[in-house]
C-alpha cells in the first residue's frame, strides 16, 4: 500500500473510488438454458402441458411465452388456456412441436429435407421469426428445376415473401429446364398464367413458351382445353417468326378448333403482315420479355498443361469477359469430372501425373475453399462422365489404369454415400454424359480399343440403360452439353484425328443432325451453357493444348472465339454455377451452421 495508506482511506490504494470491473458472462446463457433443458427433461417445475396429436410435451410457460409470441399471448392473456394445466393444440405436426419447444429450450436445431414441410407451417403458427427465417433458408438452397414450383407453392401458401420471390426468380431464369419437370406438367392453370405472363420469363424464343403451354394443355386435354385460350393469351404470339406461327401454331388442332384462340392468332398474323400499322398495334402481346438474368459463371477445374496434371481452377464471368484465379484443388486432377449439386462445385477422380484418382474434392464459391470431406469412389477413376440427375451425382465410366470401366455409382450428399446402379452395356472411357427429361446420356467415348459413335441412355426408376440413335462420328474426350432442350456433342477425337466438328441429338425423334464446326479441333474439351449460351473450352487441337474458348451463336448458327483462359487445359472439367451471392451472407453460415 501507498506510504501512509489504509483500505479505507483516500489514497490510490486498492478500494480506490474509480476502479471497476464490469463483467458480462458467455458462460451464463449457456448455462441457464442447460438447467432449464434438464428441468424439463426431469419434468421438473414444469407447468403446462401440451397435447398435439397423440403427444404429451411437458414445458414452463415462462420459456414458452419468452420465446415465442403466441405462447405469450395464450399465457398472459384473458383465455382460458392462461390458467389450464393442459392445452391442446391443432392442426400441428407433433414431431415439429417438439424440434420447435426443444429449440425454445437449446437454441439449436436441425433442418432437412424430411422435417422443412411440417417445421415452417409450425414456426408460422408459433411466431418464430427466426426458425421461418432459417427453413426459407434451407428451401433456397434446395431450389433446383425439378422441385422450384413446389417450394414456391409452398412459399405463398405459407406467406415467406422472401422465399416466394426468390423462387419465382428462380423458375422465370430457369424456364426452358423447369418446363420440362412434372411439376410443371401438374401446375393449376392460375399458377402457369402467373408464371408465363410475367416480363422476365427467359426463353430464348417465344416459340418455347407456346410448346410449355401446349404441352401443359395436352397433359390433361380433357380438362384443360377449357383453359387454353386464356392461357395462350399470355404467350406472346406476334414476336413468333411467321414461320414457327403458320406451320406450327395454326396447324394445331385445340388452336383452330377454339373461336378464342383463333383471334390470338389472327392478331399475331396481322401485327406480322401490316409492319406499318404495328404502332397501333401494342400491347401485352407485343411487348419482348426482358429476363433479368441472375449471372451465371463457368469454372474451368484442372487438367493437362504443359506435360503434367494440375490443380489450378479459374472463374470466367461472362458479363466482363475475365477469367479470374480461385482457390486451387488439394490434388492435381486430369480427366476430372466435374459437376455441380446444390450450388457446389464436385471434382470427381482423375489422374494426378502419377496415379489413378478415387477421391473427391468440393468447392464452396461463397468461401472460395475446397474440401475433401466427401467419400470417394469405390474404384479409381479418370477419363469419367459425371453428371447430376433428380439430386444426385452420377460417376460414369472412365478407366482405373487397368481397364475401361462400363460400371456407374450414383452419390446421396445427404448420405455421403456412393452406390452402384446398373453397368452401362458398353465400357466408355473419354465417355461425355448429359441429363435430359430425366434420363442420364452416356455419349461416345471409348471402350478401351477403338472410339465409339454409340449413345446410350439411363432410367433412374427402371435402374436400366437402353441404346438409343448413334452418333454419325465415333467420339471419345468430346464435350457435351444440353442446349435449347438438345444434347449437343462436339469435338473429340475419332480414330486418327482431333475433331472440330459437332453434331446434336433430338430426343423426341430420337435422332443426330450435323451443327456448323467449330473454330478449332478440340480432344479433351469442356462443353457448358452459361446464361442461355453453349461455350467450348479449353482441349487439344492435335498441336497445343489450347487456353481459348469459343461460343456458339445459333442464330447466325457460327462459333466465336471469345477469349482465353489462364492455363492451357486438356482434360480438365467445367462446371456452372450461379454467382456467389456475396451481398446476402446469411446469419446460418456460420459454423456452428444449423442446415
Amino acid at each position: 500500500m501507498g506510504e501512509g495508506g489504509s483500505p479505507g482511506g483516500g489514497g490510490s490504494g486498492v478500494g480506490g473510488g474509480g476502479a471497476r470491473l464490469s463483467h458480462t458472462s458467455e458462460k451464463h446463457p449457456r448455462s441457464i438454458l442447460g438447467e432449464l433443458s434438464a428441468l424439463r427433461r426431469h419434468r421438473e417445475l414444469c407447468d403446462v402441458v401440451l397435447n398435439v396429436a397423440n403427444r404429451k410435451l411437458f414445458a414452463h410457460r415462462v420459456i414458452l411465452s419468452a420465446c415465442s409470441p403466441y405462447f405469450r399471448a395464450m399465457f398472459t392473456g384473458e383465455l382460458a388456456e392462461s390458467r389450464a394445466t393442459e392445452v391442446t393444440i391443432r392442426d400441428v405436426d407433433e414431431h415439429a412441436m417438439e424440434q420447435l419447444i426443444e429449440f425454445c429450450y437449446t437454441a439449436h436445431i436441425v433442418v432437412e429435407e424430411s422435417n422443412v414441410q411440417a417445421l415452417l407451417p409450425a414456426a408460422c403458427l408459433l411466431q418464430l421469426q427466426e426458425i421461418q427465417e432459417v427453413c426459407c433458408e434451407f428451401l433456397k438452397r434446395q431450389l433446383d428445376c425439378s422441385n422450384c414450383l413446389g417450394i414456391r407453392a409452398f412459399a405463398d401458401t405459407h406467406s415467406c415473401r422472401d422465399l416466394l420471390r426468390i423462387a419465382d426468380k428462380f423458375t422465370q431464369q430457369n424456364f426452358p429446364e423447369v418446363m420440362e419437370s412434372e411439376e410443371f406438367l401438374l401446375l393449376p392453370a392460375a399458377q402457369l398464367i402467373d408464371i408465363v405472363s410475367s416480363d422476365e420469363l427467359n426463353v430464348r424464343s417465344e416459340e418455347q413458351t407456346f410448346q410449355a403451354v401446349m404441352s401443359w394443355v395436352k397433359y390433361n386435354v380433357a380438362e384443360r382445353r377449357q383453359h387454353l385460350a386464356q392461357v395462350l393469351q399470355h404467350v406472346r404470339l406476334p414476336l413468333l417468326s411467321p414461320k414457327f406461327l403458320v406451320g406450327t401454331v395454326s396447324a394445331e388442332l385445340l388452336i383452330r378448333a377454339d373461336d378464342a384462340c383463333r383471334d390470338l392468332l389472327d392478331e399475331a398474323k396481322n401485327y406480322l403482315l401490316l409492319p406499318q400499322e404495328r404502332p397501333l398495334m401494342q400491347g401485352p402481346r407485343t411487348r419482348p420479355r426482358k429476363p433479368t438474368r441472375r449471372g451465371e459463371v463457368l469454372f474451368a477445374v484442372g487438367g493437362w498443361c504443359s506435360g503434367d496434371a494440375i490443380a489450378s481452377v479459374e472463374r470466367f464471368e461472362p458479363a466482363s469477359g475475365d477469367w479470374k484465379m480461385v482457390a486451387p484443388m488439394s490434388k492435381r486432377r486430369c480427366g476430372v469430372g466435374v459437376a455441380v449439386l446444390h450450388d457446389l462445385l464436385y471434382a470427381v477422380g482423375g489422374h494426378d501425373g502419377q496415379s489413378y484418382l478415387n477421391s473427391i474434392e468440393r468447392y464452396d464459391p461463397q468461401t472460395n475453399q475446397w474440401c475433401g470431406a466427401v467419400a470417394p469412389t469405390s474404384s479409381c477413376r479418370t477419363s469419367v462422365g459425371v453428371a447430376v440427375l433428380e439430386g444426385a451425382l452420377y460417376a460414369v465410366g472412365g478407366q482405373d489404369g487397368v481397364q475401361c470401366l462400363n460400371h456407374v455409382e450414383r452419390y446421396d450428399p445427404k448420405e455421403n454415400r456412393w452406390t452402384k446402379v446398373a453397368a452401362m452395356t458398353t465400357r466408355r472411357l473419354g465417355v461425355a454424359v448429359a441429363v435430359l427429361g430425366g434420363y442420364l446420356y452416356a455419349v461416345g467415348g471409348s471402350d478401351g480399343q477403338s472410339p465409339l459413335n454409340t449413345v446410350e441412355r439411363y432410367d433412374p426408376r427402371a435402374n436400366k440403360w437402353t441404346a438409343v440413335a448413334a452418333m454419325s462420328t465415333r467420339r471419345k474426350h468430346l464435350g457435351c452439353a444440353v442446349f435449347d432442350g438438345q444434347i449437343y456433342a462436339v469435338g473429340g477425337r475419332d480414330d486418327c484425328t482431333e475433331l472440330s466438328s459437332a453434331e446434336r441429338y433430338e430426343p423426341s425423334t430420337d435422332t443426330w443432325s450435323p451443327v456448323v464446326a467449330m473454330t478449332s479441333r478440340r480432344s479433351g474439351v469442356g462443353l457448358a451453357v452459361v446464361n442461355g449460351q453453349l461455350y467450348a473450352v479449353g482441349g487439344f487441337d492435335g498441336t497445343a493444348y489450347l487456353k481459348s474458348i469459343e461460343v456458339y451463336d445459333p442464330e447466325s448458327n457460327q462459333w466465336r472465339l471469345c477469349g482465353a483462359m489462364n492455363y492451357r487445359r486438356l482434360g480438365g472439367g467445367v462446371g456452372v454455377m450461379r454467382a456467389p451471392h456475396h451481398d446476402n451472407h446469411y446469419i446460418w453460415n456460420r459454423k456452428d451452421s444449423v442446415v
